[in-house]
């Protein structure tokens, strides 16, 4: 039972971190010149970065991944710190449903956010505000990583639902 608890935990952190690193690091759209994330767009052979402001075509797209991106990492921390409550909280046999609901919401959360930026990546990217061209690029690692949380903490979600604690 130990070592469930700690594969649990462990997922669980993964989980968290693979949120963190996708929504901060600067790789949504990468290309041979730049990368571009939901908060800023740098350049790499000058190193200089500018933040996406209203300027930007479908800058309300950029806000509704920043936000659910946000909500989606928060949702994920809570179920953590009431996963680890109701350890030592709920009786013998009963299930982690709170747990569960809230880590489904940061699913949820992180899928949309996932959703919109694959739906409205060539709008996003086609913007004249940018310094240099940017629709020639491909999906980075923090997109990728973006999809990859999801899986995570859908399959935590439904851990936490079938889970019971036991002594």
């Amino acid at each position: 039972m130990l070592i469930l608890l700690a594969f649990i935990i462990v997922f669980h952190i993964t989980s968290a971190a693979l949120l963190f690193i996708s929504t901060i690091d600067n790789a949504w759209w990468v290309g041979d010149n730049f990368s571009t994330d939901v908060w800023r767009m740098c350049a790499t052979n000058t190193t200089t970065c500018m933040a996406i402001t209203d300027q930007f075509g479908e800058y309300q797209s950029i806000q509704a991944v920043q936000a659910t991106m946000i909500l989606s990492t928060i949702f994920c921390c809570v179920a953590f710190l009431v996963f680890i409550l109701q350890l030592f909280r709920l009786k013998q046999g009963e299930r982690f449903v709170l747990t569960s609901i809230i880590q489904l919401l940061s699913c949820l959360c992180v899928m949309i956010a996932a959703s919109i930026y694959t739906d409205k990546h060539e709008e996003l990217h086609k913007s004249n505000a940018y310094s240099i061209e940017v629709s020639e690029g491909h999906y980075g690692y923090s997109f990728v990583l973006a999809w990859i949380a999801f899986a995570f903490t859908l399959i935590s979600g439904v851990m936490y639902l079938i889970l019971r604690k036991r002594k």
